[in-house]
């Protein structure tokens, strides 16, 4: 199993961005064809979110401040990471799908908002120097 598992992260890792919508998609045949649409209320789906944001917080809760690009994690850190981070993304999506949302489209609208919100300031000045 963990050969197995190392090569789809391999082939993940090689293959094309993936959309929000087919994670949607692949989301909702997965849980209809194990007869899960009956457990996936808003509810549910927010509780097992928030559940998996603490299985998060806990890999960086006795690291100190963490560097950029993670030099100094093992592999198997790094790996423990990154199935975190997506059972929150899956259950994030799953949640918004659930709720009728398009989370894309909510995302970049967000984005536009914050740009408002904080605009660009202009470069600060350097001293001169002469």
């Amino acid at each position: 199993p963990r050969k197995e598992m190392e090569n789809t992260r391999n082939y993940c890792r090689k293959s094309k961005d993936v959309s929000v919508q087919e994670l949607r998609g692949m989301l909702a045949e997965f849980a209809r064809v194990r007869g899960w649409e009956q457990y996936h209320s808003p509810r549910n789906l927010f509780l097992a979110l928030v559940g998996k944001v603490g299985e998060l917080s806990e890999i960086f809760q006795w690291k100190g401040e963490v560097a950029r690009g993670l030099p100094n994690w093992t592999c198997d850190d790094k790996g423990h990471l990154e199935e975190e981070l997506s059972d929150v993304l899956l259950y994030l999506i799953r949640l918004a799908d659930v709720c009728g949302l398009d989370l894309g489209q909510a995302a970049l609208s967000k984005i536009v908002k914050n740009a408002q919100k904080y605009p660009v300031a202009s470069p600060p000045t350097t001293p001169a120097y002469h």
